[in-house]
């Protein structure tokens, strides 16, 4: 039975909530140091990751090509639309505190903790393992540091961030039941590959969060799709 989707899912809503409603209670120093945390946690998960990698070509290519694909369809554009969308529709349920952030800003830090949440290594690997091995404990890890994420940046862009759950359950679910179908097409090195890219869009969400440079994160998501069949084609040619 898949219960770690589920779980994490739980806690990004629960964490959100939470947060968007203790907002005036929170500490300012708090707002402003915790995101720096996160961003540098997301860095140093990403060194992990990128270290993995058996074919650093294909990490490369794989995020060149990727980010090229998002630039010509504006993904990261249409994801903002989402995400202004979601925050209009929340505004109309519990109306915004005085003094947010502006749109700019919300669309900006929206869209990384968005791919932060839904496209990390930690969540992808951790629901394909699930999905192969019943084992939750990874995506059970995660919960726990998405919960906390989620209350703090729902401090400042408040319940909008509760939204991500949706997208980010979805994604889980998908990626636990197809485990099945994808797993044994799949080699040690072309998981290893995966998660290197992964690793690296997790570096440009780090970067974003940190406020260092805006990395179009959105614009890198296709790198994923690519990663394990630029690796298969390269095991095959070299």
């Amino acid at each position: 039975m898949i219960v770690g989707p589920y779980i994490n899912g739980a806690a990004v809503l629960c964490g959100a909530i939470g947060g968007a409603a203790l907002a005036k209670r929170m500490p300012e120093r708090l707002r402003s140091a915790m995101p720096l945390t996160f961003g540098a946690a997301s860095m140093a998960m990403a060194v992990i990751l990128i270290n993995r990698a058996v074919h650093m070509p294909v990490m490369v290519l794989a995020g060149i090509l990727g980010a090229l694909i998002g630039e010509l369809i504006f993904l990261e554009r249409g994801i903002g639309k989402i995400g202004g969308f979601a925050r209009a529709l929340v505004e109309k349920v519990v109306p915004a505190q005085p003094g947010g952030v502006s749109q700019e800003e919300f669309l900006e830090k929206f869209v990384a903790i968005l791919v932060l949440f839904c496209a990390s290594g930690t969540g992808i690997f951790g629901s394909m393992n699930e999905g192969m091995t019943g084992d939750a404990t990874v995506l059970i890890a995660k919960s726990f540091l998405d919960f906390f994420t989620a209350a703090i940046f729902a401090t400042t862009l408040g319940y909008a961030v509760a939204t991500i759950a949706v997208p980010q359950l979805l994604i889980q679910l998908g990626l636990a039941f197809a485990a099945v179908l994808i797993m044994p097409l799949t080699t040690p090195a072309m998981i290893a590959d995966f998660s290197a890219v992964g690793g690296l869009l997790m570096l440009a969400t780090g970067l974003r969060i940190c406020g260092i440079k805006v990395f179009p994160v959105a614009n890198m998501l296709p790198a994923l799709l690519l990663a394990m069949p630029i690796s298969a084609a390269w095991s095959h040619v070299f």
